[in-house]
């Protein structure tokens, strides 16, 4: 099994679903939180044993929290933002030309609390969707996982919190 990350967002306030969610998954290499945070950004770091990156979402203004972020991962370059700067819920093409002029492989995005996952554009598109308040049909809380596999090649992955 290669370098694996686990991919969060939304969580506001519910930090309980978060490491919920690291004890559901299991080991990994990295932890991404998409924003919306709402407090508790230290006790999310103290939950893993890797590097942790957080981008701050519309509700975390008394957060010190970057709007985005350029994280390598095992050679692919990701763009990792809340997604409200870019009008994520009135479509993806301002979030795909700003990664594009990053050249970013991936741009990972929450705020819309609706997973998404598309591979056939310019670059990847992931929003794990919310971990603690989701708006999709179902209402499901979900997170993704990305893990570079035996040939080096990025998978994606989604799950659902079973909590």
């Amino acid at each position: 099994m290669g370098k694996r990350a686990l991919i969060v967002s939304d969580s506001h306030g519910r930090n309980d679903d978060v490491k919920a969610a690291i004890e559901q998954v299991g080991h990994i290499d990295m932890l991404i939180h998409l924003g919306d945070i709402e407090g508790g950004e230290n006790y999310i770091r103290s939950l893993v044993d890797c590097p942790v990156h957080m981008v701050a979402g519309n509700n975390d203004y008394s957060l010190q929290l970057p709007q985005y972020e350029l994280i390598d991962f095992e050679g692919y370059r990701i763009l990792i933002t809340h997604g409200h700067k870019y009008y994520v819920n009135s479509g993806l093409l301002r979030l795909e030309l700003f990664a594009m002029e990053m050249k970013a492989h991936v741009a990972m995005f929450g705020h819309t609390h609706v997973p998404y996952l598309n591979r056939d554009g310019r670059c990847v598109l992931l929003n794990p969707g919310s971990i603690s308040y989701p708006r999709q049909e179902g209402r499901k809380r979900t997170f993704a996982l990305i893990e570079i596999d035996n040939n080096g090649v990025l998978q994606f992955y989604t799950g659902e919190l079973k909590k």
